[in-house]
């Protein structure tokens, strides 16, 4: 086996971690966890990286969007999931209205869930729009990983989940974007739902690593959301989403056969009664 497809052994994985990995060509993989009971499967199997998303608002609590999710509940989600995990590194979300145009509530913002869940990292959405605030909270210590591209939390600016930055002033924005984030002191970015092309030039023109969902495999790593790779969800197939697993099948199914079984009396049988 090549050392490309070889998972280094690291006791913990750091932003440290993150920065060798790119630089040794070794692919960065990362899922969201939201909980302690999956978080603890998804560590144990070698993940390298967990994604405390705002995308709890969706798979989690059933919103639409991301934007309901408060701090508490990304906190509450944070905790969690950093009781459950041991090699990963945590990255949580600042979820919307904790960080945009208030550069004080964003370090308030930050500490609160570096203080209050035992994560490594918080993630946030924008580039120069939100550049003081990144600035703000790097000034204190807490490792950002930057987000680029379709970013959920400005749905409502785009109107729409389309793939971003096709035109080139967009494209060219993208890509200023993440030169500042990485010259502000980010540990990484992450770029959803862009051509493959402009992510793969993002991510050899960056010395940090570049995390990609929809974004072709040019990048220095992927991420998808746990529920949809293993098939909890139901109806949502964007074209860079694999199933790894189809579980709201096998879940309905099992638990249709728990109901049949109560209804009829066979479970519990005497094997399983004191």
């Amino acid at each position: 086996m090549s050392s490309a497809i070889v998972s280094t052994p690291i006791k913990k994985v750091t932003t440290f971690s993150f920065a060798q990995m790119k630089q040794n060509g070794e692919k960065i993989s990362m899922l969201t966890s939201y909980d302690y009971s999956l978080a603890r499967i998804v560590d144990e199997a070698g993940i390298d990286a967990i994604l405390v998303g705002d995308s709890a608002s969706n798979v989690m609590a059933g919103w639409e969007t991301t934007l309901p999710i408060t701090l508490d509940q990304m906190i509450y989600h944070g905790a969690s999931v950093a009781r459950a995990v041991k090699r990963a590194l945590i990255v949580v979300d600042l979820p919307f209205g904790t960080y945009q145009g208030n550069s004080k509530q964003a370090l308030s913002s930050a500490i609160r869930i570096m203080k209050e869940t035992g994560a490594d990292a918080i993630k946030i959405e924008g580039g120069e729009e939100i550049l003081e605030s990144v600035q703000r909270i790097l000034s204190a210590g807490i490792p950002i990983m930057g987000h680029l591209g379709l970013t959920p939390q400005s749905i409502h600016k785009f109107g729409t989940y389309t793939v971003r930055a096709r035109e080139e002033a967009e494209a060219n924005k993208l890509v200023r974007d993440a030169h500042l984030l990485e010259e502000a002191g980010c540990f990484s970015v992450v770029l959803e739902k862009i051509p493959a092309s402009l992510a793969e030039r993002v991510a050899k023109e960056l010395t940090i690593p570049v995390i990609g969902i929809g974004a072709g495999s040019g990048v220095d790593g992927q991420v998808l959301v746990l529920h949809d790779m293993l098939g909890i969800t139901n109806g949502f197939s964007p074209r860079f989403l694999r199933r790894y697993m189809h579980l709201y099948e096998d879940i309905s199914a099992a638990v249709s056969s728990y109901v049949a079984d109560v209804k009829s009396s066979d479970f519990p049988n005497d094997k399983e009664q004191y």
